[in-house]
């Protein structure tokens, strides 16, 4: 299905805008979306890899208002989505793009105010690409797992990066999650040999 085309508001400005997929519409973050998302991601078993613990409707609004603000790096943008089923409109998970240019280093402060809210910088590390790169992320609530959701929601939020100018993907998966695993090879990332705090860097590109 074809989508509505998106603009650069800036040099690495990404602005999110709703994205349609065949069974899906992927939705940007709004502070209003807490309450429910709450629930959605209420099982301590979403967790296990990711870290934390399920957060409160006031614990979560409060993080929304920081990831709806955006980073305080203006070389990098927060691209953040709810996954909306199309059948019911109920929400069912999330996805996240950290989109960034890795030429330029980033400052240790802005680093930690990135991870306080989800998203992750790159570090020197990265490979450097002809364009921007952007660190994806999902995760769907348990009662949706297993019909393909998380990969169609990934791959819709990857081709959107894609059509605007994004080169290269990038994600950080436990070794032990093989359903993320296969989300990320479903979007063309293929494990690497550098690992972070735990997990397998996967590259790839739109």
């Amino acid at each position: 299905m074809d989508e509505p085309t998106g603009a650069l508001t800036s040099t690495s400005g990404f602005t999110p805008e709703p994205v349609p997929t065949a069974r899906l519409i992927l939705l940007p973050l709004a502070v209003e979306h807490a309450q429910e998302m709450a629930a959605v991601l209420a099982d301590p078993a979403l967790h296990t890899f990711i870290g934390g613990e399920p957060a409160s409707p006031a614990a979560l609004r409060a993080r929304y208002e920081r990831l709806v603000a955006g980073s305080p790096d203006p070389a990098e943008s927060w691209c953040n989505w709810v996954i909306q089923l199309r059948d019911d409109g109920r929400l069912a998970g999330f996805v996240q793009a950290t989109v960034t240019e890795p030429h330029e280093p980033v400052a240790d402060t802005a680093t930690a105010g990135a991870r306080a809210v989800g998203h992750r910088h790159l570090d020197e590390a990265t490979p450097a690409a002809a364009g921007p790169v952007a660190e994806i992320a999902w995760v769907l609530g348990t009662q949706w797992q297993g019909r393909g959701i998380a990969t169609e929601a990934a791959r819709g939020m990857a081709g959107w990066l894609g059509r605007r100018g994004v080169r290269t993907l990038m994600a950080h998966i436990h070794p032990d999650h093989r359903v993320s695993a296969a989300v990320a090879t479903a979007c063309g990332l293929a494990p690497t040999d550098v690992w972070q705090d735990g997990e397998v860097r996967w590259t790839g590109a739109p």
